[in-house]
This record gives C-alpha cells, structure tokens and sequence, in this order.
C-alpha cells in the first residue's frame, strides 16, 4: 500500500472527491496536508486537486505556487518524487515551473463543466501504463482557464521527449477540432515533466472512478498509478 497525500488550499473542492477515491476505491493510504504545512508526512506521492485555490486571483494557480507547502512539494518533485495535479493542480505545476506550458482562457471565455473523451498519447508513463491507446476514456471536465498553450520550440521538445500524456478526442478515439473543448493547442489534455514524474492534466478522472457514478473510466488511470508505485 502506497502512501498519498492531498494538499488541500483554500478553494480546494474536488480535493475530498481525490481522498474518496485513493482510500475508499482504491484502498491506498491516504494524508490531508494543509497549505501552510511545512511536512509532506512521509507520503510517497503527492497530488494537487482540482477547485479555485484562492480564488483564482490574478491568474489560476499563481498564489497557491507560494504556499508554504509547495517548496517542499518543488523539493520532493526534483528529487524524482511522483507529483500529480488535476486541474487547479496542473495550473499550479504550470505556475511552479514543474510542467511545460501555461493554462489560459477558454477560447469561448465561458466556464466549461461536461464529459469529454480522452485518449492517452503513450502508455508507457506513469499514469498511463494500463490504458489501451485506442481506448477513448470518458472523464468531466470543469474549468474556465483550461486552454493549454506552449511556444514553437516547447511544443516540438514536448512532442519529441514524450511528454505529451493525453490529448482530447471524440468517443470514437479520433482527435480532432471539435472534440477540442477549449482551444488546447493541438488537444493537449495532459503533460508530464521531462523526468515523468509530474503529471498534470485538466480533466477529472476522481470523479470517474465510482459505478455508482455511471462511470469509472478514470479507474483506469489510478489503477495505472498503484501498479507502477507499488512495484
């Protein structure tokens, strides 16, 4: 059993979503930390939830990057420790420099909440190891600045280190314009680090993850994660 610890900030809300899954659906063990904790508790992986960490001022993500939390989060990731955000947790990495690229508006300047279809782009990173490649997963999205946007050289770097983890696409697996449900450069739904070790990405697999959802498409990406951390 793997031990996981949830940061939680203020305007967190999927955060008890993410514990509900790791300890009830998945049965891991898991630690709450505190924005102004200084400790990450011996957790072997350390995920970033979804919500409006303080309240989205100035830009989604850019004051949570200064928590008191995020120098050790900065540390555990640069010594090669698993670091996972979803949504305001991706926007945070972007802001923390531990993932390529930035988080912008939707192209239709509107808040998006709905399912969308993902596919991953390789299966052979950590929270992908266990989905088909040409399986179209089902998980929602919920976000207003989830626009992925990265420069010409960044983008052809991403491209060639494997960093790309997950773009959008319609149910049948095939990428295209209009399964594009922000203006994503190019789809891109997810990205890693250069290490892969630190992963974002926009949709929310913890809300599917439960049968009683009528959906646990997003099962496939946690059960990836414990596989591969509890070889």
């Amino acid at each position: 059993m793997s031990k996981f610890g949830v940061v939680i900030f203020p305007g967190s809300n999927c955060d008890q979503d993410m514990i509900y899954t790791l300890r009830n659906v998945m049965e891991q063990e898991v630690v709450e930390l505190w924005h102004k904790d200084k400790d990450l508790k011996r957790c072997d992986f350390i995920i970033l939830p979804g919500g409006f960490s303080y309240g989205d001022y100035l830009r989604s993500g850019a004051i949570a990057r200064f928590a008191p939390i995020m120098e050790k989060v900065i540390a555990f990731a640069e010594k090669g420790g698993y670091v996972f955000g979803v949504c305001n947790g991706f926007q945070i990495l972007c802001e923390a420099g531990l993932v390529p690229g930035a988080l912008l508006h939707n192209t239709a300047r509107k808040f998006v909440c709905k399912n969308v279809f993902i596919k991953a782009e390789h299966n052979d990173t950590l929270i992908t190891s266990g989905i088909p490649l040409t399986k179209a997963l089902k998980i929602p999205i919920a976000h207003g600045e989830g626009n992925y946007y990265i420069d010409a050289k960044g983008l052809e770097q991403i491209t060639k280190n494997g960093q790309i983890v997950f773009r959008y696409c319609d149910e049948k697996g095939a990428v295209t314009a209009q399964a594009n449900p922000n203006g994503s450069l190019e789809n891109i739904a997810g990205v890693c680090n250069a290490g892969k070790n630190v992963f974002g990405m926009m949709p929310h697999p913890e809300r599917a993850s439960d049968n009683e959802l009528g959906n646990a498409d997003g099962l496939f990406l946690f059960q990836s994660v414990i596989n591969t951390v509890l070889q």
